[in-house]
Formats: structure tokens, sequence, C-alpha cells
């Protein structure tokens, strides 16, 4: 059985060895998500980094990362699903990692695209400007939060604003709660609530819209590789009207020019909620990370 272990952020650094180096991969590989979401654990394997996750009840192998022997790790992690008495279900896959498992297996496992959990991709100098036609709804939001709202400044989020960010977004979840009772918000406040306790270790970094002494919006992410920035967060009030394009267009403005090298956004899933489907595509992505998973076909399944 591999010996996985918790996230442990004293280890950084060699994680992103891994996770940050490679292919363009989706958020799942980002170290702040493996230790916000969930219970993740990663294992040092073969010259590779092996992930487990126990995400809402199910246990899933990431696709492993790194540029040692993949092969040999695959064949440990079917091991290791059979030793816990689990299906062996690899996630996060791109087409590539799917070519590299049916080469080793072939015919062995099965293969499912997971649309719903494919990331957005958006061209950071796009979502700063908001330029063209295609842009012009958001523009629109944008000036009539302006016009609004002419005292609202942006404001870095720092370690002693959290506590305010804090109850901002606790107002956030209890509007959201009120409005839409049926939905479970508890996971996600777990992990931005284990966010801003490690903010700093973590990378994270963010930015508000203040009014005066109030926090109309925010935004926090961290960086997925060099030139790609995850945004993790992302709220703003409800009786607030065109505040999340501010929030959007502020962040994008603020790390476009705090890291001129910058070239896309990742604006993660849509969890295949056909709201949040309309909002990400309303911003036109540049193109989504299309993601895989695959299940492995053990001798008693219909194939």
């Amino acid at each position: 059985m591999i010996d996985f272990q918790k996230i442990d952020l004293s280890c950084k650094d060699e994680y992103n060895k891994y996770l940050q180096g490679g292919t363009e991969r989706g958020c799942e590989y980002s170290l702040t998500n493996l230790y916000m979401w969930g219970r993740q654990k990663a294992a040092f394997l073969h010259g590779c980094l092996a992930l487990f996750s126990q995400f809402q009840r199910k246990s899933v192998y990431p696709f492993p990362v790194g540029d040692g022997d993949v092969g040999a790790v695959l064949d440990a992690i079917i091991q290791d699903a059979r030793e816990r008495g689990l299906q062996c279900r690899l996630a996060s896959m791109t087409a590539a990692d799917c070519a590299v498992l049916e080469e080793r297996y072939p015919g062995q496992f099965q293969f499912h695209p997971d649309r719903d959990s494919c990331d957005y991709i958006y061209n950071i100098e796009e979502l700063a400007t908001l330029p063209g036609r295609k842009f012009q709804r958001k523009r629109n939001h944008l000036n009539r939060f302006r016009q609004n709202h002419p005292q609202c400044r942006m404001v870095s989020i720092t370690r002693e604003l959290l506590p305010q960010v804090t109850a901002m977004a606790q107002q956030w979840y209890a509007q959201r709660m009120a409005s839409d009772p049926n939905n479970d918000f508890l996971l996600e406040q777990k992990a931005l609530n284990r966010a801003f306790a490690h903010w700093e270790e973590l990378g994270l970094e963010g930015v508000v819209l203040m009014e005066e002494d109030r926090i109309l919006a925010m935004a926090a992410g961290s960086f997925l590789n060099e030139n790609t920035f995850d945004v993790h967060f992302e709220k703003a009030l409800e009786d607030v009207d065109g505040a999340y394009a501010a929030i959007n267009q502020a962040f994008s403005a603020h790390l476009q020019n705090k890291y001129p090298a910058l070239r896309w956004l990742n604006r993660e899933d849509d969890l295949g909620l056909p709201g949040l489907r309309k909002a990400k595509l309303s911003y036109c992505p540049d193109h989504l990370v299309v993601k895989f998973w695959a299940n492995l076909l053990e001798e008693d399944d219909e194939h």
C-alpha cells in the first residue's frame, strides 16, 4: 500500500516542483486547492508525485505528475486501490494521460470525458481591459458600478484585513443560503476559512473593493504555474449591482500590472451548474482545460 501522507506545507517547494512543471493541468494540481479541499494526500514515488483524494465521499487518484517512472507509479496505484478495497479510478486526466494509460494497459480502463470539471482559461489582458464588442455588456456592468460607487477603491488583502474579509464572506454565505437553501456551501466555507488561516504559507494574494469601511467584493488566488494564476474565490455582495464585473476586472488588472509575464487566468470549473456555466462562458474563455477520468475494468465487470 502506498504511504500517502497529508499535505504538509513545510514541503511546499518540493510539491511545487512536480505540480508547477510540465503541461497545462487543471486546478486540482494547485497546492492551495490540495490543501484547502477535502481529504487530500500525497506520496513521492518513483520520481513522481502521486495523489489520493477523498472528496464528497469518493476516493480517486489524480493522474501522477513528474518526470520519473509514471508507469511504475500507475502499477502501484492499481495495487493500492485493490489493497484498500476500492475501484481504481484515475481522475483529472488530459488526453495525453489517457493515451499513456491505454498504451500501458490496453483495453483495461474505461475512459469518460468530464465536462463539468473542465477549467476555464482566460487571457488576462482581455479580462483586465474588456476590449471590443464581445465585452460590451461587461463594460456596461462595470461602468454602472463605478457610477453608483464613485468612492469605491481597490485594496490588497493583508493579514490585518483578513478578519474583515472573512466577515464579508460569511455575509455572502448567509445571503446565498437564504436564497438557495438546498445548496450546500459548507465545504466551500471550510476551504475558504482554511485558506485564510494559512494565507502566507499558501502564497495566496487577493484584493477587495471597499466603499468607506465596507467590503463590497473580494477575490483571491495563487499561482498555478509561472504563466497562469488560479482564482480560487470571488465573492460580491448580492445587493451591489455590477460588483462581480468590478472585482473581476480589478483583480485581473492588478495581477497584470504586478506580474507582466502572467498570461492566463484559470477561473476553475463550473461543477455542471447551468448558471455558473453561463457566467463563465459570458467572459469569453480562451480555451478549456479538457479533463477525463478512467476506471479500471476488473474481471467481473461487463465490457
